[in-house]
């Protein structure tokens, strides 16, 4: 039987078995174990940013549509058929206080006028005449030497026809004041600085006195009612009856594709009523001309009707620290990273509260570093590893 067969069959393998076992557990008591290292508490990782105090001016903002400080109704006063218009006497025209809109045909009331004239000279005559003839019959009655204490009747010396006479002066002197102001209503002029809102009139068309042909509004002035908290109703300044000056100051704003619009303004009046569901008072703010007539480089003109927001600045509030909404967390307290980055959970006064901003009064200092990111499961005392917002760790 061949050998060498059998050793290659048998025997090889079991000499691979065995140098394999020998060399593993060499390399198994050779294996050091590990060195344990003690892991270092970094502490939660925050954002954190730092408190300064400051001075504050109170906002408070509102929206509210743009409406019309003066508006009136164009009536004539008398009736007639229209003569004369304005070429800027249609919707959208600007007239100046006194400008003229339309004008009636005034023949008949020119006419009316001399006939007033014409009265008023016939009184004139006929009171000199009485006056006259009272004179003659005074003199008469003297000259007759009959007093004997006895006084004339009064028709003997024309008294009751003077006083007649002078009536019938005052009546026709009357009468002729009247036609003249008739005449000067003729001519339908502007009551005040004015844009025309609407019209409905034309050359050769008959007009009512009394009948409204237009409407127009003031330009000196826009007026905005807004809605205001009563809890912001102490921070400004409303105007009281009888008093003078005007209240705080107003900024309107609007967005447009392009660009943002402002209007300067103030709070001229408080209705003097509150919305008895939302408690609120509506203010009236008014601003300056509107349409920009007196200020050319004003780019858009604050139209009636335009949607805007108001903003209110109130008092002045000193020492106050600003915080993000967000940082106020449960039964107004603040998280801030201490000393040796250790939380602290403090209560704090918040003074006042506008959009995403609260103001602080007190319960923290200059220089503390206020925690900006949530955690869920914290105590006093918990280790921190703050960092501001925008920097790299």
């Amino acid at each position: 039987m061949n050998k060498r067969p059998l050793f290659l069959k048998i025997l090889l393998p079991i000499i691979f078995l065995v140098v394999g076992i020998v060399g593993v557990r060499i390399l198994i008591h050779a294996k050091r174990p590990p060195q344990q290292v003690a892991k270092e508490n970094l502490g939660a990782l925050v954002e954190v940013v730092e408190l300064k105090r400051q001075d504050h001016i109170v906002t408070v903002q509102a929206t509210g549509t743009v409406q019309a400080h003066r508006e009136t109704d164009i009536t004539p006063q008398i009736s007639g058929k229209v003569s004369e218009i304005s070429p800027n006497f249609i919707s959208g025209g600007f007239f100046r206080a006194g400008e003229l809109l339309f004008a009636i045909e005034a023949v008949d009331y020119q006419l009316a006028v001399e006939r007033a004239q014409a009265a008023v000279t016939k009184a004139e005559l006929d009171l000199a005449t009485v006056e006259s003839q009272a004179e003659v019959a005074r003199k008469e009655w003297q000259s007759l030497s009959l007093q004997n204490g006895q006084t004339p009747n009064p028709l003997v010396l024309y008294l009751p026809q003077m006083k007649n006479a002078r009536a019938s002066l005052a009546s026709a002197e009357a009468s002729l004041r009247q036609a003249r102001l008739d005449l000067q209503r003729t001519r339908i002029e502007a009551p005040f600085n004015c844009r025309v809102r609407s019209e409905s009139i034309e050359i050769g068309q008959y007009v009512k006195s009394g009948t409204a042909v237009a409407k127009v509004s003031g330009t000196d002035w826009a007026e905005v009612e807004v809605p205001i908290n009563l809890d912001d109703l102490e921070w400004l300044q409303v105007p009281r009856p009888g008093r003078q000056g005007n209240g705080s100051k107003a900024t309107l704003q609007l967005e447009t594709e392009k660009a943002s619009h402002t209007w300067a303004g103030f709070i001229d009046r408080a209705l003097g009523e509150v919305d008895t569901r939302g408690r609120m008072l509506r203010l009236i703010v008014k601003v300056p001309d509107p349409y920009g007539l007196k200020n050319p480089a004003q780019q858009l003109p604050l139209d009636m009707g335009l949607f805007v927001q108001v903003i209110l600045e109130g008092e002045r509030i000193p020492d106050l620290f600003p915080i993000p909404a967000s940082a106020l967390r449960e039964q107004s307290s603040v998280w801030l990273a201490g000393k040796e980055n250790l939380l602290e959970i403090r209560p704090v006064d918040v003074v006042r509260r506008e959009r995403e901003t609260l103001w602080l009064g007190s319960g923290v200092s200059d220089g503390e570093r206020l925690v900006l990111t949530r955690l869920s499961g914290v105590a006093p005392g918990l280790k921190l590893r703050p960092v501001v917002p925008g920097e790299t760790l």
